[in-house]
């Protein structure tokens, strides 16, 4: 196949150029060429998809397959526009995040409520404010669907992890495991959480690609405990996790932000308000032929990757210091009983 992947630069979607051209497909990945390589064995095409006129270096040139991660509703009006007359199979990555209910466990596509959509005209918001990040993908998703129909496959990631990862929502948990000593873990052993590997993912991609798989999708995994996926991370890096479980309100109390960011504990969302964002129904992505890794794998394979490239040795984007952990932990040990 012909594939056109729009970006091919950045985690998911190189990884997802470098799996289709380990498939021997024709590749070509078109970007602007500011954010890293594209994976050897494809062709850059240099484009701008903030220009009007921005992908006119693809002009003339026939895809069988398109695969877009943008957030951008221009973007994607922009690419189907030029693009879609002639495909015969368009992918396009959207996020969990579009739907409104967030508290519900279980939810499915055909079930779920999703945002309204954000303006056509709204991008500048998109990218300004991460409430807009569910509705801009809306927007996305239904110029796609609109423009494509029967030939569309709309994919809902959820967190998205493994190696290459720019914003360390999980690895940070096998560096730290790995570190050893006491571990907070945040909230509940029993709390749900949900997680994909950008390779399994990427894998996927190209299988509905080569498939014509249609329809939308949650592409995450089924949802597990936190516990479980400590020890799983724990066995993927080698050690057996000394865990001292803090309750929500006491992390709330000390400062430490959910999810992402500084001082943050990824893969933590707080409850009952975020009951469901990582514990969606999906059995019909499994169905349609998304393969999952063991989780110890992703957690080795991410360990590794961190310490090749010094990423173990730098600040992380997310997750708490040495120090920060050190300091609530104390607090925790010197709670009045």
């Amino acid at each position: 196949m012909r594939v056109l992947v729009l970006g091919g630069t950045v985690f998911l979607s190189r990884a997802t150029a470098a799996h289709a051209a380990a498939r021997g497909h024709e590749v070509t990945c078109a970007a602007r060429g500011s954010s890293g390589e594209p994976p050897a064995g494809t062709t850059f095409v240099r484009v701008d998809r903030d220009a009007p006129d921005g992908l006119a270096p693809l002009a003339g040139r026939e895809f069988d397959a398109v695969i877009d991660v943008a957030r951008k509703p221009t973007q994607v009006r922009h690419a189907v526009a030029a693009l879609a007359e002639g495909v015969k199979h368009w992918t396009f990555v959207s996020t969990i995040s579009v739907y409104t209910d967030q508290a519900t466990p279980g939810q499915n596509v055909r079930t779920a409520l999703v945002h309204e959509p954000l303006a056509a005209e709204a991008d500048a918001a998109a990218e300004a404010d991460m409430e807009n990040y569910g509705p801009a993908k809306i927007s996305c998703e239904q110029a796609v669907t609109d423009a494509l129909g029967d030939r569309a496959a709309v994919l809902r990631a959820g967190l998205i992890v493994g190696p290459g990862d720019p914003s360390d929502r999980f690895t940070y948990w096998p560096l730290r495991l790995a570190r050893g000593g006491e571990v907070l873990a945040p909230g509940s052993p029993e709390e749900a959480v949900q997680m994909v590997d950008v390779r399994d993912l990427a894998a996927w991609i190209v299988r509905c690609a080569e498939e014509g798989v249609v329809g939308t999708f949650d592409a995450t995994s089924p949802a597990f405990p936190r516990a479980e996926m400590l020890a799983r991370v724990g066995a993927g890096v080698g050690v057996e996790p000394e865990l001292t479980w803090v309750d929500q309100d006491f992390l709330a109390a000390q400062q430490v932000n959910e999810w992402s960011g500084p001082r943050s504990l990824p893969l933590w969302v707080p409850l009952p308000q975020y009951a469901g964002h990582l514990s969606h129904d999906v059995s019909s992505a499994l169905a349609a032929g998304l393969v999952l890794r063991d989780l110890e794998e992703t957690a080795r394979d991410t360990l590794a990757w961190a310490r090749e490239t010094g990423r173990d040795q730098q600040p992380l984007r997310a997750g708490l210091t040495v120090a920060e952990e050190s300091e609530v932990l104390a607090a925790w040990r010197s709670r009045p009983a």
